[in-house]
């Protein structure tokens, strides 16, 4: 997570996680395809027509993010890239036993791949130059592609609608959309309970190189960002992201920019806390007004920033809890 990471925040073109739009129509004639249900036609990211035999059941994934759709959409996949480093960082939909583990989200086991009989893999655009080619030589590929910071949550139902209708599951993804909707009017209703509507929340991440600590702001365009948005709180970031993710860089010194905000931020268990390590001592930071008056909250961990709608109703809650702290 920790590469990952460096590569978003330095790198502004990288793609953790995806958004793509496709469409379904009958492939062929009104005979059933062998494997059960009508041929499937999706156009992916590239513009590029994939066409199936019957919808998808066997299906491996290289992101994160396309596991935690597939879970959502009712469909366990059959394989996953990292799945140790899933289950660190991604709690909101859990994989049971049987999925395998393909390597690398950036390089996976082509030949694992070509092992386990799939109908389908959807990869993102972060592959290792020529793993693409190589799968797609094997196996039909869906490529989706990086989010939108102009529209983040759109993005991602966008990606989720593209991968329901590879693998027959629109029905479902319209309940992921309904409940999702139903959960932030919920968080708005509660935030403004609480007397906090219009509160600036600055959310971010940190890692430690060589020992310096690096900040990443996720400012507006950013999924988590435009969640809090959506349920009534402001973010305080005056600074602009990537065009992608809507993620920025800083140091402990832009943090005097904020002023007396509310300071969010995720760490991980694996990776250890940058803000209440490697800052405990740091002058600056503990003089930051959020810092003295302590609107600092780390919030629980295995929330995937880069996740689906049930990552993000886990940020609304998560974001209520903090509120009342």
């Amino acid at each position: 997570m920790r590469t990952t990471r460096v590569i978003i925040g330095l790198c502004v073109a990288t793609a953790l996680f995806a958004a793509g739009c496709g469409t379904t129509e009958e492939a062929g004639g009104n005979e059933p395809a062998a494997s059960g249900g009508e041929p499937v036609t999706v156009t992916d990211s590239r513009g590029k027509e994939v066409k199936l035999d019957a919808p998808a059941k066997r299906v491996a994934v290289t992101e994160w993010n396309a596991a935690e759709y597939l879970v959502s959409l009712g469909v366990m996949p059959t394989a996953v890239s990292d799945i140790k480093g899933y289950g660190q960082w991604s709690s909101a939909a859990p994989l049971d036993d049987t999925p395998k583990d393909i390597g690398t989200r950036g390089e996976p086991s082509i030949d694992t791949l070509g092992s386990l009989d799939l109908d389908l893999v959807v990869v993102t655009d972060s592959l290792t130059e020529g793993a693409l080619e190589q799968v797609e030589a094997k196996i039909p590929v869906i490529v989706i592609n990086g989010g939108d910071a102009k529209d983040s949550i759109g993005s991602m139902f966008a990606n989720i609608d593209l991968i329901a209708k590879a693998t027959g599951t629109e029905d479902k993804a319209a309940q992921l959309k309904s409940e999702f909707d139903t959960k932030l009017a919920e968080g708005k209703a509660e935030v403004d309970k609480l007397g906090a509507t219009g509160e600036k929340v600055a959310f971010a991440d940190a890692w430690v190189d060589s020992g310096t600590v690096s900040i990443r702001p996720f400012v507006k365009g950013s999924l988590v960002a435009d969640v809090f948005a959506r349920i009534g709180l402001e973010s305080p970031w005056q600074m602009e992201g990537d065009p992608v993710y809507g993620l920025a860089q800083a140091d402990v010194e832009g943090l005097t920019k904020l002023g007396d905000v509310h300071f969010w931020y995720m760490a991980n268990e694996s990776e250890g806390d940058a803000f209440a390590d490697a800052l405990a001592n740091n002058a600056i930071w503990k003089n930051l007004p959020f810092v003295k008056n302590g609107k600092v909250e780390r919030l629980p961990d295995s929330l995937w920033m880069f996740g689906g709608p049930r990552s993000m109703e886990q940020y609304v809650d998560a974001a209520i809890d903090a509120l009342k702290a």
